[in-house]
């Protein structure tokens, strides 16, 4: 069989489950399945794939991942997200759109923390339109804040989408946590950027409203009591990694227990919490370690059968420029983001991407932060980006989509911002991990 049939095979029997209702990870296990069978000798190579599939999930690399999603867990239920947002906004006082800068500050804090954009798209939606729309704030104000934090929450550590890529492309999961943090503080500047240029072009976008008066004393005991606690949790555990003092899992057990402390120490601690965190934290955690199954059988699948070898030799003999290719897979992300769920887009391409990336000369870690990026803005781009319908499922009955996808556009662009300047200077993504 051609590596195009082998190929073909196996992305036809994907897409065919997933068509007919199959859950993604299911999916990707019955076509791994057929697949053993099909190349690898019946019933003793599905056996070997299995035993394979099941030493995947055994590495220690995959320990973040639980213990961030229970920081983002606690983080929520306990009511110190909560917390965070509403000092934040007291803070700002009177500044020109503060809700705004509000929700890209404190949903990028919880956004990263919980390590789903769908989920923290629908939390802040609910949360913060309602407020804006109440104080005037006209839909581009409200809205598009809410689908940039995603942008900031997946490459800023601690990040458990980061963790799983990391895992499953097979690098250094340390070394690509920290590189997003200099493209992650650009990305920031970018955002309140485009907030601060939509207030001074537009003042009546975000119209100003009276607050209750803060004292210096008051904003600092505010500061130091609901703000720095929380920031200091994530502050702490990257800078702890940077200079090597943990691994990323020991880092995810410090900021878990961190949390716990805190909402301990605010006496917001309840059973009820624990439990609502807990069973949060391994719904996600049981998907995440099927996706890891299924991407690691996948991937012994494609070498097996012939299908990677054949795929990248087809890709590099059109000669195209490394840069050239890159912006290919780049905008096949961008197409499948409309259909597919971030995890499900890495599962279908990690296995295919990061050898051809290899192949090409590129710096693992600095593709693997471009692809982080490219799978979050694939999520906000019109007509079909997922969070765009998520956004609509929680806003005014009266928003359209084409109000949605006028938001989306400032900070779509502010994250093409980003990647081009990563594709100019590497160095922004890879210095910082290189300090190790």
């Amino acid at each position: 069989m051609e590596w195009y049939e082998a190929l073909g095979l196996l992305l036809g029997t994907i897409v065919f489950l997933m068509a007919i209702g199959m859950p993604v990870a299911l999916a990707f296990l019955a076509a791994n399945i057929i697949g053993a069978w099909v190349f690898m000798g019946g019933e003793r190579g599905v056996a070997q794939l299995l035993n394979n599939g099941l030493g995947s999930l055994t590495k220690f690399a995959l320990v973040p991942i639980p213990l961030f999603l229970l920081m983002g867990e606690v983080f929520f239920h306990t009511g110190l997200g909560g917390r965070m947002f509403n000092a934040i906004d007291r803070l700002l006082g009177k500044l020109p759109g503060r809700l705004s800068y509000v929700t890209v500050l404190g949903g990028t804090g919880f956004s990263t923390l919980s390590g789903s954009s769908m989920g923290s798209t629908a939390l802040l939606g609910s949360l913060m339109v309602p407020e804006m729309t109440q104080r005037g704030y006209k839909k581009h104000m409200s809205i598009g804040p809410i689908l940039g934090t995603g942008g900031l929450a997946i490459i800023i550590p601690p990040s458990a989408l980061a963790v799983l890529l990391a895992t499953l492309a097979q690098i250094d999961v340390d070394a690509l946590l920290i590189a997003g943090i200099i493209p992650g503080l650009i990305l920031a500047g970018f955002y309140i950027a485009t907030i601060w240029l939509q207030t001074r072009l537009d003042p009546s976008a975000a119209p100003a409203y009276e607050v209750p008066q803060q004292s210096l004393g008051a904003k600092l005991w505010l500061l130091m009591t609901d703000v720095v606690p929380m920031i200091g949790v994530m502050v702490v555990i990257v800078v702890m990694m940077i200079n090597g003092v943990v691994t990323p899992s020991e880092a995810a057990a410090f900021g878990a227990l961190g949390v716990i402390i805190l909402a301990a120490v605010f006496r917001c601690l309840t059973w009820e919490a624990i439990r609502k965190s807990v069973t949060g934290a391994l719904r996600v955690t049981l998907m995440a370690y099927l996706i890891v199954f299924g991407s690691a059988t996948f991937s012994q699948i494609l070498a097996f059968s012939g299908a990677s070898r054949g795929l990248i030799n087809w890709a590099t003999a059109f000669e195209l420029a490394p840069v050239a290719m890159l912006l290919v897979m780049f905008g096949v992300l961008l197409i499948l983001g409309m259909f597919m769920e971030q995890i499900s887009m890495m599962l279908l391409t990690v296995p295919i991407y990061f050898p051809l990336a290899a192949s090409l000369g590129f710096d693992p870690i600095w593709f693997g932060l471009i692809m982080l990026l490219a799978l979050e803005i694939s999520f906000t781009t019109p007509p079909f980006g997922l969070l765009l319908f998520v956004m609509k499922g929680v806003s005014p009955s009266d928003t359209t989509m084409r109000d949605i996808y006028m938001s989306a556009i400032p900070f779509i662009l502010c994250s093409l911002m980003l990647v081009g300047l990563l594709i100019l200077f590497p160095p922004l993504a890879t210095w910082l991990p290189g300090r190790g």
